[in-house]
């Protein structure tokens, strides 16, 4: 554990976290001693309980912090769920001990204590655990928005690339309850099985060749959470007038589908930056996550639990895509 601080520091530390000091691979993430956040107005303090991660995080880690503002040293993570143990000025001291969800926005939730903007904290509902909120932290939101946003009808057929993934689960249960075909495609049998247990149609597996033809023809809505190469090949399936969305980087890039192309055949495109909310927004969409959670309507598959100071190895597994769903890490 380093202390930081400094010599004659020492007074008032005690909160575990992880820091990047530099960017690297996952022996960067150090656990380190840091002072107590103090809510400042309009900002509580959550003692967290479950901490949210999801890809990007390894890619900021690994060199992309630049492209996100993020320059080290900080303590990664942008969501978790826990209890509001301090209240600042001018935040209603009801939230004192609820247990609630920091939404997507807050910073530096690798940590046990967070400083949380009151506007991005959600209620956990009843009946849920922490753990499970915190896996709907992220995923929820996204999952609900592009869900939301790209309008999935009916007796639609609906390709989602990255199926086993956090919020790749999610979009499968959402694309089923509104009534589509779904095709969820992943890599590996043991994915490929999660995703059928999830309910869809059909399950696909794009490592292997020609894996395009096993989808079973056109599709009406792609759901790309992987980018690159099968982003672009899962691109070509969509039928003319369709809907796109590229939201998906973890092969290394986004999916850069001809602009021309797009026009000519008619369809619609959304990306990355139609998944970038307000706060509002973000805590509408977590609360309906967390309440389909809480009735049983949504699941949010957890593959993994860390100790906080496993960070690293959390990191590995993430980046070896040996996590189907999931990680969380628990402080």
């Amino acid at each position: 554990m380093i202390k930081a601080g400094g010599a004659g520091s020492d007074e008032g530390i005690g909160m575990r976290a992880i820091r990047v000091d530099g960017y690297g691979g996952p022996e960067v993430l150090m656990p380190v001693e840091l002072p107590d956040p103090v809510p400042g107005a309009g900002e509580v303090v959550v003692r967290t309980e479950a901490v949210d991660t999801i890809f990007v995080e390894t890619q900021i880690r690994g060199g992309w912090g630049e492209a996100f503002g993020i320059h080290p040293p900080y303590v990664p993570g942008g969501a978790a769920a826990g209890t509001v143990v301090a209240v600042g000025e001018g935040v209603d001291p009801l939230w004192r001990g609820r247990r609630v969800v920091a939404a997507p926005g807050t910073k530096g939730t690798y940590a046990e204590l967070v400083r949380v903007p009151v506007e991005l904290l959600v209620p956990v509902p009843d009946g849920l655990e922490p753990a499970e909120a915190a896996a709907l932290a992220h995923d929820g939101v996204t999952g609900a928005g592009i869900a939301e946003g790209i309008g999935i009808a009916a007796g639609e057929r609906v390709l989602i690339l990255g199926a086993a993934g956090g919020m790749g689960t999610l979009l499968v249960q959402l694309a089923v309850a509104a009534g589509a075909y779904v095709v969820g495609a992943a890599r590996g049998e043991r994915k490929l099985a999660l995703v059928r247990e999830l309910g869809a149609d059909r399950a696909v597996d794009y490592a292997e060749p020609g894996w395009t033809e096993a989808v079973g023809g056109p599709v009406d809505v792609l759901l790309d959470g992987v980018g690159g190469d099968l982003g672009l090949a899962g691109f070509g399936l969509v039928r003319n007038g369709g809907r796109v969305s590229a939201h998906g980087a973890p092969s290394g890039g986004f999916t850069e589908a001809d602009p021309a192309e797009v026009e000519r055949r008619g369809i619609s495109l959304r990306g990355i930056a139609e998944v970038q909310f307000p706060p509002a927004e973000i805590t509408r969409l977590a609360g309906f996550a967390l309440a389909e959670a809480a009735a049983g309507r949504l699941r949010p598959v957890i593959a993994r639990r860390f100790p906080l100071a496993d960070a690293a190895q959390a990191h590995r597994a993430i980046e070896a895509r040996a996590v189907p769903g999931k990680a969380l890490l628990i402080p």
